[in-house]
């Protein structure tokens, strides 16, 4: 649930204090980037 009144306005990414947030996971509506699994499928050689 995005709580930060930022995130609800605009988006985490556009906050001018993004890069320091410590919530912006907790509170906000970050979501980090999850590495591809595409070189781990079986089969893929």
């Amino acid at each position: 649930m995005t709580l930060c009144p930022v995130a609800l306005t605009a988006s985490c990414k556009r906050c001018p204090v993004f890069s320091v947030c410590p919530l912006k996971g907790v509170i906000g509506d970050h979501k980090p980037k999850l590495p591809d699994d595409d070189d781990k499928k079986p089969g893929s050689a």
